[in-house]
């Protein structure tokens, strides 16, 4: 997995440097069996930039379109109305966000639209392509991410690397920044995409009112894991496994060596890896490394203790070994990770 700020740099080398010329049109592409937030989300940064950028023009033309135009009706029966046919469409356009949805409707889209061969034709003259969730897959379709790394909703990712095993898919980042192309994971993570391109077109002040307006992180790295080590190990371990697992959880401090916790399954050490290994999916020692290292992500997002301490309260031995760990996991060092994601409130009290 690349390092988390690897994407965001990418974007930012890619950013407008003429944006104020006049305002960049983005297209926002949905069909019949859209997912609603992958539509709506995209729409409603781009929208929000506009409020807070210095220019006196508007820094964005937001147009909704659908392969046939008029109105399409999202999975869960929401309708949107009066979206533009691709054959619309302004020859200026900057940036083209295709929307994931239900299977049927990509499906559809596929085989019974000219979706495909419309972006194989357009894709060379815009700036940008992306995709929200399932939308790598009409990407994919077009033959655009060939070679390239992607990334969809983690319950897809496999799908979309055995239909085109050409294709790197990333199952833990957020988002992936390919230039000319963009892909993004499950449904909220399309408006972190959205955020780091409106960071290198307008800047960050721009991006951070557009974040506190929505009320996001300003901003997820697009490498960060699309869901945490507590759900997928509390969703595996067998009722055997299960204590073990929540009392890591709930307190990643103290031995928990290998021989500690195979002791305390009254189980020898080579069974203990072997059962943790078939069911978690991973090493005991990486389990417990990861554990510590969300326990010290909660602590720098919401206290403002020093890190000596948060190493202690996560179950680190020390500050370097906090360091080194939460560096090779996360791709960022504790305090860049703090500086994006940190609260600006009161510290903690001292016996917090």
């Amino acid at each position: 997995m690349p390092r988390a700020g690897v994407n965001d740099k990418v974007i930012a080398k890619y950013a407008n440097a003429n944006l104020y010329l006049g305002p960049l049109t983005i297209a926002l592409i949905g069909f019949d069996g859209i997912q609603s937030l992958d539509l709506i989300g995209p729409m409603e940064v781009f929208s929000k930039a506009n409020t807070h950028c210095p220019a006196t023009a508007p820094a964005y033309r937001v147009l909704l379109a659908s392969p046939h135009g008029g109105d399409i009706v999202s999975n869960a029966g929401l309708r949107v109305a009066g979206t533009l046919p691709l054959t619309a469409l302004p020859e200026s356009l900057d940036t083209l966000i295709i929307a994931g949805g239900s299977e049927e409707g990509l499906r559809r889209v596929a085989a019974e639209t000219d979706l495909l061969a419309w972006l194989q034709e357009r894709a060379p003259r815009v700036r940008r392509v992306a995709s929200v969730c399932t939308g790598a897959f009409v990407l994919a379709a077009a033959g655009l991410l060939r070679g390239r790394r992607a990334a969809t909703h983690w319950s897809a990712c496999d799908t979309l690397q055995q239909m085109w095993p050409d294709i790197q898919v990333d199952h833990g980042a957020i988002y992936t920044a390919e230039p000319p192309y963009y892909t993004s994971a499950g449904v909220t993570t399309g408006l972190d995409l959205c955020l780091a391109l409106v960071e290198a077109d307008c800047g960050p002040h721009v991006a951070l009112g557009v974040a506190r307006d929505l009320v996001l992180f300003m901003r997820r790295p697009g490498s960060q894991a699309q869901f945490s080590t507590a759900l997928r190990a509390q969703a595996a371990a067998s009722s055997r496994l299960s204590p073990l697992v929540a009392a890591i959880l709930d307190d990643p401090t103290g031995d928990l060596s290998v021989p500690a916790m195979a002791a305390r399954l009254g189980m020898s050490e080579r069974t203990f890896v072997r059962r943790f290994r078939e069911e978690i999916g991973e090493t005991p020692a990486r389990f417990v490394k990861q554990a510590r290292v969300d326990r010290a992500k909660t602590l720098l997002e919401t206290s403002r203790w020093p890190l000596a301490r948060i190493a202690e309260r996560s179950g680190f031995s020390s500050l370097d070994s906090l360091h080194r760990v939460f560096l090779k996991l996360v791709g960022v060092t504790p305090t860049t990770y703090r500086s994006h994601f940190g609260t600006r409130g009161p510290a903690f009290d001292e016996e917090g």
